[in-house]
C-alpha cells in the first residue's frame, strides 16, 4: 500500500461505479433504453466481482549483453525485443512528464481508472461511435503485463483483443495495482515496457535507437517525441515519409500539454518546438552476425552454440534460445581483447581474407578451459553472395560457394556440418601419454625402420602383404629413437609400433579423455566399436578442430587436468544472481607426472630443451627463440601435406593453428608450414610478452618410471624365424630391425634392440647380421 490516503467513500464509490461498467456496456449495446437499469447494474456488478484482481507478475523480455573478459567491452547483445529495464531515477524527469502529458493527464489523481472517461468510452464504443480509449497509464501497464505473463495462445488473445471484457478486466486489475504500487513504481514499469517503434521496447532501447543516449539525458523535445509514439509507433514513425509530419505534429502537441500542465515553462516549450526532428534511427545489432568490427564474430558464434548446448538454460534448444534472448543476462565472456587482436593480426599478416585456404588459430588457458581467442582469415558474415565458388569441383558444379571471404560456419570450434580436419602428427601426443600411463618410460627405445609392417590389416595404398605399412617422412629416418627423439623428429615408425604395443584402444581413450569429440558417424563408430584396430589413429587421421586440440594440449600444461572449454567467466541474472554455469569444469584425466613427462618430450619439436632427456630432431626449431619463453608443442602434417598444423604451449597459454581448406579437404595441392608456424609462434610471443618466464614442473622427485621390466632372451646367431619365436614367447612384440656387423653368419639374428631388459609387452626388433666384413652402416635419422 503506497503512502496515500485512500478514503473509504472514495474507494467504495470507485468500486461501485466500475462494477456497473460491464453491465452498462452489455446493456447499452442491446437495450439502450435500459442501459442504466437496476437489472443491468446487478448483472454487471456480479460479473465484475467474479473477475480476478491479483495481477500475475511477469518481467518483460530483456536483452542479454555479452562482454569481453574485462567485463567492460561490449561484444554483442541478444534479444527478441530490444529492451533493458532502468530504474526511474535514471530516466529523465522530462520523459516522466512527457508520458503523462501524452497519455494520462489525471495520472497522479485517479486510483487506476478514469471513471467518467471509461463510462463515456464504453457506451460510445458499443453504440457504434468513433472509438474512444480512456485507458489510464495504469490500465495500459496492466495490459502489457497480461500480455507478457500469458502462457497460452488464448491468454494472449484475451490480453489483446478489443472487447469490453478485456477493458473491464484491466480496470479491476488497475485498481488493485494502485493499492499495491506507488505512482512512481507504476510509471517506471510502464516506461520500461512500452513499445516505441523501430524495434525498441522500453525507454532504454528507445533512447538508444532514436538518440544514441541514456534515458537520463533526454531533453524536452526528445522526451515529447518518444511519448508521442507510444499511441501508435508505426503511425507516428518519424523515419517514414507518411509518419514524419504526423510525428512532428504529435510531438508538438505533447510539448503543448507539458506546458499547459505546468511541467515546463512557455519559453522552454517554444524552444523545444523549434528543435528539428530527426529522420533516422540506429538500431542496436542483434546476435553474432551484427559483430562486424574487431573480428569477434567466430568467438561470439562459439558462445552462442555453447549456450544452446547447455541444459541448464532449458529443456530444448528453443527454450535455451528464448532464455538467452529475453532473460536479461550479463555475460562476462572469456574473450581477451588484446589476445584476440594479436591473434587476428598474426593471421592477417600471413594470409589474405580472400584466400581459399583458411588459417585458424585458437588460444586456450590451461587450468580453466577459458577460450581467450578465436581467429581466422574470414569475416563472420551471413552475406555470401560475393564469395568465390567452392574450390571443390563437385560443389562448384552445383553452384555451391566457398567459405571465403564470408562465412558463419564454425570453422574453429566445430558444429553443424563442420566435423573438423585431419591435423596429422599432433595426435602422437595421445600415444605418448597412453604409453607413459602404462609404465613405458620416455627413454623407451625402438629401433625404427623407414617402413614398418604393422599388425593391422589393410589393403589400401599403404599396405604391404595385406598389412598396413606406414613410412617416415624421409628414408633417412631409421634407427633407434625414444620418446624425446621420436616426438622431436616426428618419426611415424616409432609411434605406430608404440601404439601397437600399448594398444590402439588405449590411445583413443586418452584422446577422448583429453576432449577429442569424434563428430562424424564413421569416426564415432571407430572410436566406440573398433578402437583396437585403429592403428592409424596415432598419425592424426581423425578429424579435430583447433579449439579442441589447443584444449587437449592445455590438459598437459594443467598437470593432467582437463577443463571443458568455455567461453564464459561469469553469468549474472537480471536480479544480480551469479550462476555457476560456465565456471571452470575440470577433472583429472591423467596423473600429473605423466603430463610432466609428456611435456618434457614435447619440448623437443619446438626447439626447446628437455629437462629429463635429450632432444634430437626439431620440426619447428625456431619456435623457442621466437616465443622467448619455455614452450612445448608439436607440428602436424597429413598425407601429401593436405593440412599443416602447429600447437605451442606455455604454463599459462596454449595456441593451436591449422592451415586447411575447409571447403575441399581432399584437395590435390600442398599446404605449407611456412604460413601456419610463424602465425602460431608470433601469436604466442605476443600473448606472453611481459609475462614471467615460468619453467615447467618435473615429475615428483625427478624420478622417471621404468615400467615393469622383463628380460629379453638371447637370440644371437639363431635363425630369424627362431629368434622371432623365442622373443614372442617371452611376451614381446617383434619386428624386423636393421642390418648390423656381427660375428654371426649373414642373414641370421645378430641380437635384439633393445637388449637385456625392457618393458613387458613392448616392441623388440631382431637385428640381422650383415656378416663381419659386409655390414651396412645405418643412415643418420633425419628431421621432418
Amino acid at each position: 500500500m503506497r503512502g496515500r490516503d485512500h478514503h473509504f467513500v472514495t474507494n467504495v464509490s470507485s468500486l461501485l461505479v466500475c462494477g456497473l461498467l460491464a453491465g452498462v456496456a452489455v446493456a447499452a449495446a442491446a437495450f439502450p433504453a435500459v442501459a442504466m437499469s437496476g437489472l443491468a447494474a446487478k448483472a454487471g456488478g456480479e460479473a465484475f466481482a467474479s473477475l480476478p484482481s491479483q495481477l500475475r507478475q511477469a518481467t518483460a523480455p530483456q536483452l542479454t549483453r555479452v562482454f569481453a573478459a574485462d567485463n567492460k567491452t561490449l561484444i554483442t547483445v541478444f534479444y527478441d525485443e530490444l529492451r533493458s529495464d532502468v530504474p526511474l531515477k535514471n530516466i529523465s524527469v522530462n520523459m516522466q512528464n512527457a508520458i503523462v502529458a501524452a497519455e494520462d493527464h489525471q495520472f497522479y489523481k485517479h486510483n487506476g481508472v478514469d471513471v467518467k472517461g471509461s463510462v463515456r468510452a464504453l457506451v460510445n464504443n458499443n453504440r457504434g461511435g468513433d472509438k474512444q480509449g480512456a485507458s489510464t497509464l495504469t490500465m495500459q501497464m496492466v495490459k502489457m503485463s497480461l500480455w507478457y505473463s500469458a502462457t497460452t495462445p488464448q491468454e494472449v488473445v484475451d490480453a489483446t483483443e478489443d472487447t469490453t471484457t478485456r477493458k473491464v478486466t484491466e480496470m479491476k486489475y488497475a485498481m488493485q495495482v494502485e493499492k499495491e504500487m506507488t505512482k512512481q513504481q507504476i510509471l517506471e514499469r510502464y516506461l520500461n515496457a512500452a513499445p516505441f517503434g523501430n524495434g525498441s521496447y522500453g525507454i532504454f532501447a528507445a533512447s538508444q535507437v532514436y538518440f544514441k543516449k541514456h534515458p537520463k539525458d533526454l531533453t524536452v523535445a526528445e522526451s515529447a517525441l518518444l511519448a508521442s509514439m507510444v499511441k501508435a509507433p508505426s503511425g507516428f514513425d518519424p523515419t517514414t515519409v507518411k509518419g514524419y509530419p504526423k510525428a512532428l505534429d504529435r510531438r508538438n502537441w505533447v510539448i503543448g500539454n507539458m506546458r499547459d500542465l505546468g511541467y515546463i515553462t512557455p519559453e522552454a516549450a517554444a524552444a523545444a518546438i523549434k528543435v528539428k526532428l530527426g529522420r533516422t534511427t540506429q538500431r542496436t545489432g542483434n546476435g553474432c552476425a551484427s559483430v562486424q568490427t574487431n573480428h569477434w564474430g567466430f568467438f561470439c558464434d562459439y558462445f552462442y552454440r555453447w549456450w544452446l548446448s547447455r541444459p541448464e538454460f532449458g529443456r530444448t534448444v528453443y527454450d535455451r534460445e528464448r532464455r538467452l534472448k529475453s532473460g536479461g543476462y550479463r555475460i562476462q565472456s572469456s574473450l581477451d581483447i588484446k589476445a584476440q587482436a594479436a591473434t587476428r593480426k598474426n593471421v592477417s599478416d600471413r594470409i589474405s581474407i580472400n584466400n581459399r585456404d583458411a588459417l585458424l588459430l585458437a588460444a586456450v588457458q590451461p587450468g580453466t578451459g577459458r577460450v581467450r581467442a578465436l581467429a581466422a582469415n574470414r569475416r563472420y558474415k551471413l552475406d555470401v553472395e560475393n564469395n568465390k565458388m567452392s574450390s571443390d569441383p563437385k560443389k562448384a558444379a552445383k553452384n555451391i560457394r566457398g567459405t571465403y571471404p564470408n562465412t558463419t560456419n564454425p570453422l574453429l570450434s566445430g558444429g553443424g556440418d563442420i566435423t573438423g580436419y585431419q591435423a596429422g602428427s599432433v595426435f602422437k601426443m595421445f600415444t605418448m601419454v597412453a604409453a607413459l600411463e602404462n609404465g613405458y618410460p620416455p627413454s623407451y627405445p625402438i629401433n625404427t625402420t623407414y617402413q614398418y609392417r604393422s599388425g593391422y590389416r589393410d589393403n589400401g595404398q599403404a599396405s604391404c602383404g595385406g598389412y598396413w605399412c606406414p613410412t617416415n617422412a624421409s628414408k633417412g629416418e631409421k634407427g633407434p629413437y625414444n620418446m624425446w627423439t621420436g616426438f622431436g623428429a616426428s618419426v611415424n615408425t616409432y609411434f605406430v609400433p608404440l601404439a601397437e604395443s600399448v594398444g590402439a584402444d588405449k590411445v583413443v581413450d586418452v584422446a577422448q579423455r583429453f576432449g577429442v569429440q569424434f563428430r562424424s558417424p564413421q569416426e564415432k563408430d571407430m572410436a566406440t566399436k573398433h578402437a583396437k584396430d585403429w592403428g592409424a589413429f596415432t598419425l592424426g587421421v581423425s578429424a579435430s578442430t583447433p579449439l579442441e586440440m589447443a584444449n587437449a594440449y592445455a590438459t598437459l600444461a594443467a598437470d593432467g587436468k582437463f577443463c571443458s572449454p568455455t567461453p564464459v567467466q561469469q553469468i549474472t541474472t537480471l536480479k544480480g544472481e551469479k550462476l555457476d554455469v560456465g565456471k571452470p569444469n575440470c577433472r583429472q584425466v591423467t596423473k600429473p607426472d605423466v603430463a610432466r613427462m609428456a611435456i618434457d618430450a614435447a619440448r623437443c619439436p619446438v626447439g626447446d630443451y628437455a629437462q629429463l632427456g635429450s632432444c634430437k630432431g626439431r620440426t619447428a626449431g625456431s619456435a623457442r627463440s621466437e616465443v622467448g619463453h619455455p614452450i612445448f608443442g608439436k607440428t602436424g602434417t597429413t598425407d601429401d601435406d593436405k593440412t599443416a598444423s602447429l600447437i605451442i604451449g606455455t604454463t599459462s597459454m596454449v595456441v593451436a593453428g591449422y592451415l586447411v581448406n575447409p571447403d575441399y579437404q581432399d584437395h590435390p595441392y600442398r599446404l605449407s608450414h611456412s604460413i601456419v608456424n610463424p602465425a602460431v609462434w608470433e601469436t604466442m610471443h605476443d600473448l606472453m610478452k611481459g609475462k614471467p618466464k615460468e619453467q615447467f614442473k618435473k615429475p615428483s622427485g625427478d624420478k622417471i618410471p621404468q615400467g615393469e621390466q622383463r628380460g629379453i632372451p638371447d637370440v644371437k646367431c639363431l635363425s630369424v624365424a627362431a629368434a622371432t619365436s623365442k622373443v614372442k614367447g617371452a611376451g614381446f612384440l617383434v619386428g624386423p630391425g636393421s642390418e648390423v656387423a656381427s660375428d654371426c653368419p649373414k642373414g641370421q639374428a645378430a641380437g635384439t634392440s633393445p637388449e637385456g631388459r625392457t618393458i613387458k609387452g613392448s616392441y623388440v626388433s631382431i637385428q640381422i647380421s650383415a656378416g663381419k666384413d659386409d655390414a651396412k652402416k645405418d643412415d643418420k635419422p633425419g628431421d621432418d
